[in-house]
């Protein structure tokens, strides 16, 4: 199969393809005539689990050790575990921000729901922003340059 009918087959795009080909989660051989990367089946059933892990959260890095230990033979199971119980609960704090976020958000709309427009002054840029208050929460101060949401 060529780029094109691999994404086809997988209803992904001939880009998301080449991605993968990149990364070398998908190891394709050359056609000696005219060079072109030719897929097989094996290929499109590993850009299928490439897909689903993905659907997972997880990460090419965790896919591709994912890969490498069933290349070998090994059962990859225990580190797919491994990966979602340290992911779950970074998910769940990230899940918690982005609640807090939409209440702010939410809160922020209604807040200025009638107020004015202001013209940016030279003092002022977008006083909508600037006389909204600061959320009540802990700040990271370990690391400066790290936005809180």
């Amino acid at each position: 199969m060529k780029v094109s009918e691999l994404a086809h087959e997988a209803d992904v795009t001939a880009e998301t393809v080449r991605h993968y080909t990149r990364e070398a989660l998908l190891k394709p051989s050359r056609n000696p005539d005219n060079g072109y990367q030719i897929y097989t089946q094996h290929d499109l059933e590993r850009l299928r689990f490439i897909q689903r892990a993905r659907t997972l959260g997880f990460s090419v890095v965790e896919i591709r050790e994912i890969l490498e230990q069933a290349d070998q033979g090994d059962s990859p199971c225990p580190l797919v575990r491994d990966f979602l119980a340290s992911r779950l609960p970074e998910i769940r704090q990230r899940i918690v921000e982005l609640q807090a976020l939409a209440t702010r958000m939410e809160q922020a709309l209604t807040t200025w729901a009638e107020m004015p427009d202001g013209m940016p002054d030279g003092h002022s840029l977008c006083q909508l922003i600037e006389n909204f208050p600061e959320p009540l929460m802990p700040r990271d101060t370990s690391n400066p340059a790290k936005e809180t949401p």
